[in-house]
C-alpha cells in the first residue's frame, strides 16, 4: 500500500481504494481478514479515525463485514461487485474527460454523439464476429450432445 499526503483525493478514500485493491486483485479473498485499522494506522502513520473512515466506506458499501471483536472480513461476493464498480466509475470517468477534452476543441454535443456512434460501428464487426464464434461453438455442442 502507498497513501499520498499530497494527494488531491482525501487519505480515508486512499486507504478505501488501497484495500479494495487488495480485494479486486486477490491479494485478500473472500472471507478472509484486511488488515486492521491500527495495523494501517501504524504502519502507515495515519491517525486511525482516518483509516476507520475510509474502512467504513467498504463497510457501508457491503464488500467488507465486521466480526465482534475479529476484525473486518471481506464479504462474500465483494470482488465481483468491486470490479463491476470500478469498471463503471472508470468509465464514468472516461467519459467525462471525453466530454471536456470536446468541448475544448469546440466540438458540439451532436458531433461528439455522432462520433461515438460511429466508433461503437466500428467496433461492431469485431463483436459480432466473436459472438458468432460462441454460437457456432454452442450450436456444434448442442449437436453432439
Amino acid at each position: 500500500m502507498h497513501f499520498s499526503q499530497t494527494d488531491a483525493t482525501p487519505l480515508f478514500e486512499q486507504v478505501a481504494r488501497q484495500v479494495a485493491d487488495l480485494i479486486v486483485t486477490g491479494s485478500v479473498r473472500e472471507g478472509e481478514r484486511v488488515p486492521s485499522t491500527t495495523e494501517i494506522s501504524s504502519t502507515y502513520r495515519i491517525n486511525p479515525a482516518t483509516v476507520l473512515k475510509g474502512m467504513n466506506l467498504l463497510v457501508d458499501r457491503d464488500y467488507l463485514v465486521k466480526r465482534r471483536g475479529l476484525g473486518l472480513f471481506v464479504a462474500s461476493g465483494a470482488k465481483e461487485r468491486l470490479r463491476q464498480d470500478l469498471i463503471g466509475d472508470q468509465l464514468e470517468a472516461t467519459l467525462r474527460r471525453l466530454v471536456r477534452q470536446a468541448k475544448t476543441v469546440g466540438i458540439g454535443e451532436g458531433d461528439l454523439v455522432a462520433r461515438v456512434h460511429a466508433a461503437y460501428r466500428e467496433d461492431a464487426p469485431r463483436e459480432a464476429s466473436e459472438g458468432k464464434a460462441e454460437d457456432d461453438g454452442q450450436q456444434q455442442h448442442a449437436r453432439r450432445d
